[in-house]
């Protein structure tokens, strides 16, 4: 008895281990490709945050046009204009997709993973790691990666360094530390579920929601949205992604936040929101899985 539970508790530190941000400290002098050096916290962009912006607006208006037949009671609250663009975007892809529609009168309707295939020229999914004993991976599934897009979105409730986060971080291996010491809890999982789906709920406005939060179940609406399960990379896996910080602009479309799969722990309508998005060092081809480095400053 004693044997088998050493090994379970063993088999659990394995994966756990790719994600614990004190065993990954103390091994990056064995492997510096597994660190990324920034100068300052200003100047950890591997993008612009204008490129980011475009890319993530790209693929949650393709989202949402693609599911406008279920938007009418956002549509309903949004300003005429806003309206009108959207009711025009869907007449021009009605033409484009109108040779493959055939003999069917009513408009095929993707899926997430199809449109951010469709927008971007590739999909992700989360599937077994090639690490052994490494949990969950994510790869790329379809089409290629071009270097520097967005490949991921890192979701969770977003906790600023003065904000208590302790029991949730208890036997959890998915918070991520931004530079600044704000905390992003991608736990999918017990407390920290509950805590996101409750502050969800909490800033909803009527028929519009400030966030996603499908990322916790087995049907994402965001299919950029898995980027906790991302492992860190190794001595015989380099890293091909790199965190990037990404605070959301005053003029994000209210009708696309939706798909924004963080939620600040306490309301505050002055601070942006913080994401935090996995930016493609390299080109990185069907198959393959995803692998992160880690960033310190250095002064």
């Amino acid at each position: 008895m004693p044997g088998r539970l050493l090994r379970d508790l063993q088999q659990r530190w394995r994966r756990y281990k790719y994600r614990f941000v004190p065993w990954i400290a103390l091994n990056l002098s064995h492997n510096p490709r597994t660190l990324r050096y920034v100068p300052d916290e200003s100047r950890d962009k591997i993008i612009s945050d204008e490129d980011v912006l475009g890319m993530l607006l790209k693929v949650f208006q393709a989202l949402f046009i693609n599911d406008l037949d279920k938007q009418s009671d956002i549509l309903t609250v949004l300003p005429e204009p806003v309206k009108s663009k959207y009711q025009d975007l869907l007449s021009v892809q009605h033409l484009r997709v109108k040779h493959l529609e055939y003999r069917h009168q009513q408009r095929t309707t993707l899926k997430p993973e199809e449109i951010l295939y469709k927008t971007l020229g590739f999909s992700v999914a989360r599937a077994p790691s090639s690490l052994i004993s490494a949990g969950k991976g994510v790869f790329v599934t379809k089409g290629l990666v071009p270097k520097d897009a967005v490949v991921s979105m890192y979701p969770g409730t977003v906790y600023q360094k003065y904000e208590p986060v302790f029991f949730q971080s208890i036997g959890n291996p998915f918070i991520f530390r931004c530079l600044d010491g704000v905390l992003i809890d991608g736990n999918d999982k017990g407390i920290s579920k509950v805590v996101y789906r409750s502050c969800n709920g909490r800033d909803r406005l009527g028929p519009l929601k400030m966030s996603d939060s499908t990322w916790l179940t087995s049907e994402i609406h965001n299919p950029l949205a898995v980027g906790q399960y991302v492992n860190n990379c190794s001595n015989d896996k380099a890293a091909n992604v790199c965190y990037q910080e990404f605070d959301v602009p005053a003029v994000f479309p209210i009708e696309l936040k939706q798909y924004l799969p963080n939620i600040a722990y306490s309301y505050d309508k002055q601070s942006p929101l913080r994401c935090v998005v996995l930016v493609a060092l390299r080109d990185i081809k069907q198959g393959e899985e995803l692998f992160s480095n880690y960033y310190t400053i250095v002064s």
